[in-house]
């Protein structure tokens, strides 16, 4: 390692006085770690290609259990208990503000480490040699107001001694990021309660710790940020499938066909009946034939029933880049499609979602009570996520296909709870951290046929899923 500053030897000389202990500390704060860990897995899947910065003796990593997992710290004696103690991972002595690595990693871990770092800005502008468009860097901090409680814990043994150079808050952190240029796609508070008391322990962290005003008081900070890809406006590098869920919509299937613009580099429509009972089927057989010379324009029709298994039927025969769901009852113009197509090919963000609570809508486009339902499930899910998401129920939802065969192996851990097809993908997102961006739209009121919800009985549905997702998002073990 090349000369360095007096502050950093400083961190230096104290990490390798205490390497040979930092094992023991982590197995006398075990429940400190476990919960850190668990954090970390519930973003990382296991067999991803990970970086942690910042690695010390390779505890954090190991448990990601990565299919690659490459750790880096300045000190050498942590380095060299990680690699005696973990030799099937890879492990170098590298300052992180003077990264020498020409990898891409799917994940980079910061975990408690900003505050020995002299520069974290460069540290940051260093992190641009190891990502790609996908890579989540996931950063974890102690919140300042437990300082006086840390330090105490270090002078009674409980705690690691440290030698910060630095304590930043979320706000600091978030700045230096956007600087360099990052999103940062969510940022929270988690971990209330460090000592292991049965019960106690878990009430307070696993639901006490997520209340407002209560949140604040937290232990651990996290942020999880991205490099974006940023590619020119309206560009045709990517291909579109359109995926048109039709269920009783005879009157509006010619009007998709026509009104869909061409996008990217091609565009296919794919409808997907729903046992209609309004000759549905054979119109879009019709509109398919008619119009077979001018659009790339299919049709399939669903096994199981409702909007979710249309979509993911669809989703199943799209041969696009880019998936968009379309609702056959043309409530959100099909002419508004190319803003959802430069929203994520130009990198903005990776979940692209309408929302039709910005513009005033047409007169009977939605009934007050719809209204009224959409935004509680606006500020519900707002909180649930960690991301702003203003309309949770509008039809419109556009991803990639590369992030849809991530979001669909992952499904598991939902489940299929989800006849919409709506919360299928806005919780998947949210799981795998995908940044997401709304488009405003003008909702139209419908020209043809009748609305195919309910609103007591699918408002009572939405309900329950939300609460089903706090243990799955928010409220994790």
């Amino acid at each position: 390692m090349n000369s360095i500053s007096r502050n950093k030897q400083r961190v230096l000389d104290a990490i390798e006085h205490v390497a040979p202990r930092r094992n023991r500390y982590i197995r006398q704060n075990s429940y400190y770690y476990k919960n850190l860990v668990r954090f970390f897995r519930f973003n990382i899947p296991v067999g991803s290609k990970v970086l942690e910065i910042g690695c010390g003796t390779g505890f954090l990593l190991n448990a990601t259990e990565p299919s690659y997992g490459l750790g880096i710290d300045f000190s050498p004696s942590m380095i060299r208990i990680a690699g005696e103690k973990y030799p099937h991972l890879h492990f170098r002595v590298m300052d992180a503000e003077a990264l020498s690595l020409e990898e891409k990693f799917d994940y980079i871990i910061i975990s408690d480490t900003l505050g020995y770092l002299e520069d974290i800005q460069k540290a940051f502008s260093e992190l641009k040699k190891v990502v790609h468009p996908g890579t989540r860097i996931l950063i974890s901090y102690h919140n300042f107001l437990w300082e006086p409680f840390l330090w105490l814990a270090q002078k009674i043994g409980l705690k690691m001694p440290h030698q910060r150079l630095n304590w930043l808050n979320r706000g600091d952190v978030i700045n230096l990021l956007q600087i360099e240029g990052y999103d940062v796609i969510k940022s929270g508070k988690r971990f209330l309660f460090p000592l292991y008391i049965p019960v106690l322990s878990w009430f307070f962290n696993q639901y006490l710790a997520y209340l407002p005003l209560v949140n604040n008081l937290c232990l651990t900070g996290y942020i999880v940020a991205r490099l974006p890809e940023n590619k020119p406006f309206d560009n045709h590098e990517y291909s579109v499938s359109v995926i048109i869920p039709a269920r009783n919509e005879k009157g509006n299937i010619e009007d998709a066909v026509i009104r869909t613009p061409q996008m990217g580099s091609h565009t296919e429509i794919i409808f997907v009946e729903g046992n209609s009972t309004d000759d549905t089927l054979a119109e879009i057989k019709r509109i398919c034939e008619l119009y077979k010379d001018k659009r790339d324009v299919s049709w399939l029709v669903q096994d199981g029933k409702g909007k979710g298994d249309a979509v993911r039927k669809g989703y199943a025969h799209a041969k696009g880049d880019i998936l968009m769901i379309l609702d056959a009852d043309l409530t959100v113009p099909p002419e508004d499609l190319p803003k959802f197509y430069n929203a994520i090919a130009t990198g903005k963000g990776e979940y692209i979602n309408g929302t039709r609570l910005v513009y005033p809508m047409e007169d009977e486009a939605m009934r007050t009570l719809n209204m009224m339902g959409n935004k509680f499930f606006s500020v519900m899910f707002s909180w649930l996520l960690g991301q702003r998401i203003k309309d949770t129920l509008c039809g419109t939802k556009v991803l990639t296909a590369d992030n849809y065969r991530k979001l669909a192996a992952n499904r598991s851990y939902f489940g299929d709870f989800d006849p919409f097809g709506d919360f299928d993908l806005i919780f998947g997102s949210a799981k795998l951290n995908l940044k997401l961006v709304e488009v405003p739209i003008r909702y139209r009121a419908r020209i043809y046929g009748d609305t195919n919800i309910s609103r007591f009985k699918h408002g009572w549905l939405l309900l329950k899923m939300v609460f089903y997702a706090m243990n799955k998002i928010k409220f994790v073990k």
